[in-house]
Formats: C-alpha cells, sequence, structure tokens
C-alpha cells in the first residue's frame, strides 16, 4: 500500500466530488449526510486505500498554523466578493485541522493601503501567506519582506515574474487578451474600431491588465488584421458616475465598433454606458460571471465573457498552502485555469454548475 502513502482527505474529496467536511462526516460517523455523497465517499476511500490516522500522525503535534490571505477589499468590487467567498469555504473546511485563516483587505485603489495591510501581515507573523499582488511595485516590496522572513507565499490571480512564489494559480492573461481580440474580430468580421478599457487601473502598475492588453494586440499584428484601429483608454477617476460620463463623450465623438475592458467591474460599467446610449451593436467583450455582468449579457449588451473563476483560484490557493505546511506537499509552479468563454446561449449551464 505504499503508493497510498499521501494520500490526503483533500484528495479524497476531490475524487468523491464532495467537500472535505463530508469526507470527516463519513470518516467520524457525524452529521448528516446523504446515502448518494456516503456512497461516494466510501468508494473514493476503498480506491485510495486512504488511512484516517495519517491526518492524525500529521497533527499530533497540535501546532496551529497561520495562513494570511491578502486581497483587495471584497466590499469594493464584486471579483473581489467572490475571492473573498472562497477563501471562507477554505477556513471552514480547514479550521478542524488546527489552520487559522486570517483575510487581510487592502484598498485596491490605495497604494498606502496595500503597504499598511501587508505590514499588519508582517505583524501577524503567519506560517504562508496567499496574495492577490495586484500593485506591481508595492507586491514586489512585500515579496522581498517575506522572503526575508522565510514565510512560504503563493500567488494568484496576477503573475508577477519576479515574485518566485510557491505556486501562481490563474490565468494565462496574456493568452486571455489573444482570446478576447478573437472574439471580438470574429463579431466584427474584417475591420472595425476598437476601444481598449481599463477602469480604475493604472496600467503601468497593475500587471494583469497590461499583459491582456498586449496579449489583445498581438493578435491583431499576428494574423495581419490591419485594418482594424486599435485605441486604449484609461480612466482612472474612482468614481462610477464620472467614469460613465467620460466613456459616453469618447462615444460621442468617434465610431466604434467594438470595446474590450480588461476588468470585471468595468466590463458592466461600459455595458451600462452601451445600454443607456442604445449602442447595443457595438461588440463587447469583458471579463467574469458578476451579477450585473449576466444582467447585460442576457440585455444582450456583453456579447463575450471571459470566465477567471475568482472563488475556485481562491480555494485553490489556500489548499495548496495547508497541504504544502502539513504534509510538506510541493504545488505545482503554475496552475493554469481555462480560458472560459461565456455566451448567452451557455451561460445558464455555467450558472448551475459546482465549478465556479
Amino acid at each position: 500500500m505504499d503508493q497510498f502513502k499521501n494520500i490526503r482527505i483533500k484528495d479524497v474529496a476531490e475524487l468523491a466530488g464532495v467537500s472535505v467536511a463530508t469526507v470527516d462526516r463519513v470518516l467520524h460517523e457525524r452529521g448528516k449526510i446523504s446515502e448518494k455523497a456516503k456512497a461516494k465517499v466510501l468508494e473514493a476511500l476503498e480506491k485510495t486505500g486512504y488511512k484516517p490516522n495519517l491526518i492524525a500522525s500529521t497533527l499530533g503535534s497540535n501546532k496551529v498554523y497561520r495562513i494570511a490571505a491578502m486581497l483587495p477589499d471584497p466590499a469594493l468590487d464584486d471579483y473581489w466578493n467572490q475571492s473573498g467567498s472562497g477563501i471562507f469555504k477554505a477556513t471552514e473546511e480547514w479550521a478542524q485541522y488546527n489552520v487559522r485563516i486570517e483575510s487581510f483587505y487592502f484598498n485596491l485603489y490605495d497604494k498606502k493601503s496595500f503597504k499598511q495591510v501587508s505590514k499588519k501581515i508582517l505583524d501577524f507573523n503567519p506560517d504562508s501567506v496567499l496574495l492577490a499582488p495586484i500593485q506591481y511595485h508595492e507586491s514586489l516590496e512585500f515579496f522581498g519582506d517575506l522572503k526575508e522572513r522565510n514565510i512560504p507565499y503563493v500567488i494568484f490571480n496576477t503573475n508577477i515574474p519576479e515574485a518566485d512564489p510557491l505556486s501562481f494559480i490563474g490565468q494565462d492573461l496574456y493568452q486571455s487578451g489573444r482570446v478576447g481580440a478573437e472574439m471580438i474580430a470574429t463579431k466584427l468580421g474584417t475591420k472595425g474600431n476598437i476601444l481598449v478599457v481599463h477602469v480604475y487601473e493604472e496600467k503601468l502598475n497593475a500587471m494583469h491588465v497590461k499583459e491582456k492588453e498586449k496579449g489583445f494586440r498581438d493578435y491583431f499584428t499576428s494574423n495581419n488584421l490591419t485594418d482594424f484601429n486599435i485605441e486604449s483608454y484609461e480612466f482612472t477617476d474612482f468614481n462610477d458616475a464620472a467614469f460613465m460620463r467620460e466613456l459616453q463623450d469618447v462615444l460621442s465623438k468617434r465610431t466604434i465598433d467594438g470595446i474590450f475592458v480588461a476588468t470585471s467591474k468595468g466590463t458592466h460599467l461600459t455595458a451600462q454606458v452601451l445600454d443607456k446610449a442604445g449602442k447595443k451593436n457595438v461588440a463587447l467583450v469583458g471579463y467574469d460571471l458578476l451579477k450585473d455582468n449576466i444582467h447585460y449579457m442576457y440585455e444582450g449588451v456583453i456579447n463575450f465573457l471571459i470566465h477567471q473563476n475568482p472563488r475556485k483560484q481562491a480555494v485553490r490557493g489556500i489548499n495548496f498552502l495547508v497541504n504544502y505546511l502539513l504534509f510538506k506537499k510541493q504545488p505545482p509552479v503554475n496552475d493554469l485555469f481555462p480560458l472560459e468563454i461565456i455566451t448567452r446561449e451557455n451561460i445558464k449551464s455555467y450558472l448551475h454548475s459546482d465549478s465556479i
């Protein structure tokens, strides 16, 4: 049975298609559980040869492992609210195994906030850190502090080559931009005027939007699509009404055939402008299954969404750190999520899926 010596309760849960908590209830014969779920767990236990004392022996010291999760304030953006819900889910699942997960939120629009929160994390003295490094320069400084203290960390959402984390979880952002370009080009045909819209993002300090735009532009260049005119606009006034007025002004002064928005919140704000202006004919490609984006996709304003699955990214990040701390299991250097294209025709299948 040596091949099973590294099997974890998490592996059993994934094989059975249930939560860690469900496996725990079966193992300890406590709490309510459906016969169907119980059967799946028992089958997975038999297949893996899992022995409950593996967890017990690992946690025999009763050490409490402290993980700090650092991300933008979920109250300011529904995208990060989904990430926050993923961390909450992981917190509940791992609490019984002496894992304490503490969330630290910074203001996405305030560089000083990032530095202040990173200092709080260092004072918390965690065993490991999960971080969404949205602000490039500030993140590099924080990475240096973590390395100096030998604190391992996993990053998600945005990959920074200099970060050297245990693992990066997210999508290939450059390729994501290329996919967005293909969607717009498919919608428009052989020519058109396209806006690349950045909302509340300083492109030079936001690697995620910079990489997406690079991929977007390179798609047209590499495919010799020279009859498309592409312009980039940055709207850095952190006020929804101001952004909408500015975008409306841009749209009133020129003919725009397509818009690519590199962020999820910017997608539904742009869709709202197009909807009010009666410009549903403008092709719009953006990001993520947020409530407002879903609404405007059903209304026919948003044509395509590239889903990044922020909730799943956060859960995966915590799981990697827990397995590293408890079982010394090294996570993959890169865990790249698929580029999921959402349309009005398949959106319901995603909304009813357990994968989001």
